[in-house]
């Protein structure tokens, strides 16, 4: 059997877990991380684990197990940093919310909101992973994270940031159609009522996720 590290990279933390335990391990993250820090962190947090392959949940747009584009919010360094090299094992790169977008998936066509840091956002239609950037589209006088963020929710309240939350995902459901919307994220449990056809997720779906990528 492979032994997969799952590697969660968020904007406040970075969570490892590795298939076979159920208690995952963390350290914080934030603006001044670069990926050769997590990397040496990583490595130094999971010393007395034994792994073949990694996966990693990557807060940014990734192509060919790469990213594409710089994190909003951590340090610069991340687009043409070698993983696989660094690691010395074979990596496999996916957006954050669509690795826990897959770890969450039971069917159909899905959609995938994260209240964190950000907002995450993934769209899997029968199996196929569709990766999205929503976040950053023109909502309002700003941007839908500019709303529904960890930095809205603590300007606003959270009375009125559930409003905002139930807006865009109104809004986002209409543009989408799916099945079923999953919410997760680490926000997601200040929601007091959920919207229709919407479930919550889990952060562990993540790891889920990241063990499944190597089952594709």
């Amino acid at each position: 059997m492979m032994h997969i590290l799952v590697i969660d990279v968020g904007g406040t933390h970075v969570k490892i877990l590795i298939k076979g335990q159920t208690i995952h391990r963390q350290f914080s993250s934030g603006p001044t991380l670069t990926a050769k820090q997590m990397v040496a962190r990583v490595k130094k947090l999971a010393d007395n684990w034994q792994y073949d392959a990694i996966s990693i949940g990557y807060p940014g747009h990734v192509r060919h197990n790469r990213p594409l584009t710089e994190p909003h919010n951590l340090a610069l360094g991340w687009v043409g940093f070698d993983f696989e090299h660094a690691f010395e094992r074979p990596v496999r790169m996916i957006n954050d919310a669509a690795m826990q977008a897959l770890g969450s998936y039971q069917g159909g066509k899905m959609l995938f909101l994260g209240f964190g840091t950000g907002l995450g956002s993934a769209l899997i239609v029968d199996s196929v992973i569709v990766s999205m950037e929503l976040a950053h589209l023109p909502y309002k006088k700003s941007t839908f994270e500019d709303y529904v963020g960890v930095h809205a929710l603590a300007r606003m309240g959270k009375k009125k940031w559930r409003r905002q939350v139930a807006d865009v995902i109104e809004r986002l459901t209409a543009a989408f159609l799916p099945d079923e919307a999953v919410l997760g994220g680490g926000n997601v449990k200040k929601l007091k009522k959920l919207p229709p056809n919407c479930r919550k997720g889990s952060n562990a779906d993540a790891f889920t996720g990241g063990f499944r990528l190597w089952e594709c």
